[in-house]
């Protein structure tokens, strides 16, 4: 897993950072409503209040409007199928059904993660994770299998927002460094989530279909929206209400496939 030092030496070999916009990019999308993706559910008051102070260190720097709750992105699945033949950047249901198969071999227990301080891509920046070397290498390899992550080489983190320009990246590091939380936080993971988004809208919200229950090792289906359904077993739906997939406490301790469906150019990155 990179080290912040790493991440920050890299953030500031790129002279700018990445200007991001609103826009419907339709070329992406080709009026397919929603995108799906493998995700650490971390929308807890800790990490919400953690991810705000950041927001605030960068206030003046950011996408507007940017909703998209704390998270963990693990592997992207795509669009859901629209045909028989599924394209390149979509995916079916004997995708995903063997990825739960993957995943019910692969018997990962809970773990616990730690979200630490704030570093940077070149277009977003985010909250560094760090912890569970092991357990997150093996589930992306369950999700991914034999294709390698479509950006590259994965760095776990929490997305804080989309940068609204093209900045020096030496001014934007400046912020970080005044941005300074108090302790870690550790995150206990039971639940990972199927989620997804409205493929049209940079930057909104997610929806949560269905969580995958580490101890369980059983899918509880969720939020299903009309263009996914279909890809789901009739009958699955769990009818038991919606439990927080991590619990955080603040740490005080001072030392974040078939194969898998090649993504197109994604407008958002990471």
């Amino acid at each position: 897993m990179t080290d912040p030092a790493t991440l920050r030496r890299r953030f500031l070999a790129e002279p700018l950072t990445l200007r991001n916009e609103h826009r419907d990019f339709h070329e992406w999308h080709r009026g397919r409503p929603h995108y799906l993706l493998w995700a650490i559910d971390m929308d807890l008051p800790a990490v919400r209040a953690r991810v705000a102070a950041a927001q605030h260190a960068l206030d003046g720097l950011l996408l507007d409007g940017y909703r998209r709750q704390p998270h963990i992105t693990l592997a992207l699945c795509g669009f859901p199928a629209r045909g028989a033949a599924p394209a390149a950047d979509e995916f079916d249901d004997a995708w995903l059904q063997a990825r739960v198969a993957a995943l019910e071999a692969l018997r990962i227990a809970p773990f616990t993660l730690t979200i630490g301080g704030l570093e940077s891509f070149s277009s977003a920046p985010f909250l560094h994770v760090d912890g569970a070397l092991g357990a997150l290498a093996a589930l992306r390899a369950c999700l991914h299998t034999d294709t390698p992550h479509p950006q590259g080489e994965y760095v776990p983190h929490v997305t804080v927002g989309l940068y609204a320009d093209a900045l020096p990246t030496a001014a934007v590091a400046a912020r970080f460094d005044r941005f300074t939380p108090a302790a870690p936080l550790q995150c206990r993971i039971e639940r990972l989530s199927l989620m997804g988004y409205v493929a049209a809208e940079i930057g909104g919200a997610l929806f949560t279909v269905a969580e995958w229950d580490l101890a369980t090792r059983r899918l509880h289906w969720r939020d299903a929206v009309p263009a996914v359904a279909p890809l789901f077993a009739p009958g699955a739906q769990d009818d038991g209400g919606r439990d927080d997939g991590a619990q955080v406490e603040a740490s005080h301790d001072a030392a974040d496939q078939a194969p898998t469906p090649a993504a197109g150019r994604h407008p958002e990155i990471p």
